[in-house]
């Protein structure tokens, strides 16, 4: 069984040892250690990485036996091993990972609410509690007594007991395993069988913050983030903050009421947009209906979008039998469509056209339209489906 330096020495992120062994299985390198300070997955926290050798370890697990398979990059040779243990990445999991016991006994304190699951992720941590809700002012208020234990800077002491020694302590969730257990202490707070690693005092945690709430199987999904994370996190929003203080030319406090009052001015704008739409299609409409005797009504646009000439198309058909063919120049889109009563196929007909000049597109029998790599293409098209009719 490999000795766990994790366990006894959680701070130590280089240490010399012999290798036991080396395994060659399913394609992949794995190295066994004398001993390791690599943490293997488990209990929702991800293993260490770091590196033997000069080797990259890439994962790390345990053994129903005890042994701890190290996955490397490539194959290690040689008696001894120079370890080097990804320092960052293990102290932000000693941090997330202490930051989970003091907010699950938090909320068995506050409301003694149970903690059912906790995830160490990549971005986030996260743990399923036993409450259907909690509103903004419960996370402020659960914060706040997260952070009067990290000011206090308690103790966190880990050891190991045995069944009637653990049966003692007042443990806030019984654990699921026997023989000897892990305890993980926090001076006058909380007791936790668990098998992680841990900082040395609360005040190592700097602060807990907590993002999000999310219904999952009639409980809830804390998201929160703790030290160095919750660092990372506040600078981000800081500067996205200051930014968009700066942009809308008002302070912090005032920047969630200038956003509201844009978003107001926005609808009534989009109305009065959309009314003014509706005008130009119909005078348009018009203008390209009212001398011609063809049921062929064809335009090209500069500067409109696609979504302009779907309305225009949509009112030239409205009142009589028309086929319009409409062309965005901007948008290298075309667009020709009917209101049922003609026979053409206007996606049979946009299909031979396409067979004939390079663009992409498709539709049904009352409806087609095709965008193209160039002008020079999209009026090839045009014409093309004019004369076709």
């Amino acid at each position: 069984m490999t000795n766990q330096l994790y366990y006894s020495s959680p701070y130590m992120s280089s240490w010399t040892t012999n290798i036991v062994k080396t395994l060659h299985k399913d394609g992949k390198e794995y190295v066994v250690l004398a001993e390791t300070a690599f943490y293997p997955e488990g209990g929702g926290q991800p293993s260490d990485t770091g590196t033997i050798n000069g080797i990259t370890v890439l994962d790390v697990q345990k053994e129903d036996d005890g042994t701890i398979l190290h996955l490397v990059e490539q194959e290690i040779t040689g008696q001894t091993a120079e370890c080097i243990v990804d320092w960052e990445k293990r102290y932000d999991h000693m941090q997330q990972h202490t930051g989970q016991h003091l907010l699950s006994a938090v909320l068995h304190e506050w409301k003694d609410i149970a903690t059912v699951s906790f995830h160490l992720g990549t971005d986030y941590t996260t743990i399923d509690i036993d409450i259907e809700e909690l509103t903004a002012s419960d996370l402020l208020e659960i914060e706040a007594l997260c952070s009067k234990y990290i000011f206090a800077n308690k103790e966190i002491k880990t050891y190991f007991v045995t069944e009637t020694e653990a049966a003692a302590l007042p443990l806030r969730k019984l654990p699921s395993v026997t023989g000897k257990l892990r305890i993980v202490e926090i001076d006058q707070i909380d007791y936790s069988a668990c098998a992680g690693t841990h900082v040395s005092r609360t005040g190592e945690l700097g602060f807990i913050k907590l993002l999000k709430t999310e219904k999952h199987r009639n409980q809830t999904r804390l998201f929160f983030l703790c030290g160095h994370r919750a660092m990372k996190d506040y600078q981000v929003s800081q500067t996205i903050l200051t930014a968009l203080s700066d942009k809308f030319r008002t302070n912090k406090e005032m920047l969630a009421d200038r956003i509201d009052k844009l978003e107001k001015e926005k609808k009534i704008l989009n109305s009065e947009l959309e009314a003014a739409k509706l005008e130009n299609a119909a005078f348009l409409a018009e203008k390209l209906t009212s001398n011609t005797d063809s049921i062929v009504i064809s335009a090209s646009f500069a500067h409109k979008p696609l979504k302009d000439l779907q309305l225009l198309a949509k009112t030239i058909i409205k009142e009589k039998d028309y086929i319009a063919i409409l062309a965005s120049e901007s948008d290298k889109k075309l667009l020709i469509q009917h209101n049922g009563s003609q026979s053409i196929s206007c996606g049979a007909l946009l299909k031979e056209v396409l067979a004939e000049i390079n663009g992409k597109g498709g539709g049904n029998n009352t409806q087609a339209q095709a965008t193209f790599d160039s002008e020079q293409d999209l009026k090839k098209a045009m014409d093309s489906l004019i004369s076709s009719i």
